[in-house]
């Protein structure tokens, strides 16, 4: 097994990966939107590997809330902030994805200091790309569920 060979090394499904630590979502299932392969400020990339249960049809159809949800959480990655909300999406999708296909995720985003951001997401097959999105987020100070209502307006404002 590779030891760390800095302090931002992680271990990603036991891979190392020479980035970042990641600070949100540490709880989410990778086996519904994918893992984590790559994490820099700014960048992340997600790989999901659809399974049986993702399946809606005798064609191996995959719903697409499960390619929405792996791009979701490649843009919160990216965001890489503990409290981090996502407020807004604009997607498309361009081709669907059946059992056997591994989609990549990328998302992109250049930060300001502010709480708002815009995540630019690309979802692809091989080299076709099958969706595209950009979401927009915000960072609290604490968790959503921790936050008055009168906070949340405010940090949407500045």
């Amino acid at each position: 097994m590779l030891e760390a060979s800095k302090t931002t090394d992680i271990m990603v499904d036991n891979e190392l990966i020479s980035n970042d630590e990641l600070m949100t979502h540490t709880k989410i299932k990778n086996h519904l939107v994918g893992r984590l392969i790559s994490l820099k400020q700014g960048h992340a990339k997600v790989i999901l590997e659809p399974t049986h249960e993702m399946v809606v049809d005798d064609f191996g159809l995959i719903h697409s809330g499960f390619v929405f949800g792996s791009a979701e959480y490649a843009a919160v990655a990216c965001i890489n902030q503990e409290n981090v909300v996502i407020i807004a999406a604009t997607s498309q999708f361009f081709a669907p994805a059946k059992l056997g296909n591994t989609i990549e995720f990328e998302a992109k985003g250049d930060f300001q200091e502010t709480r708002k951001r815009h995540v630019h997401v690309v979802g692809k097959i091989n080299t076709i790309k099958i969706f595209e999105a950009t979401f927009q987020a915000v960072i609290l100070d604490n968790h959503i569920f921790k936050t008055k209502l009168d906070e949340l307006h405010n940090s949407l404002d500045n």
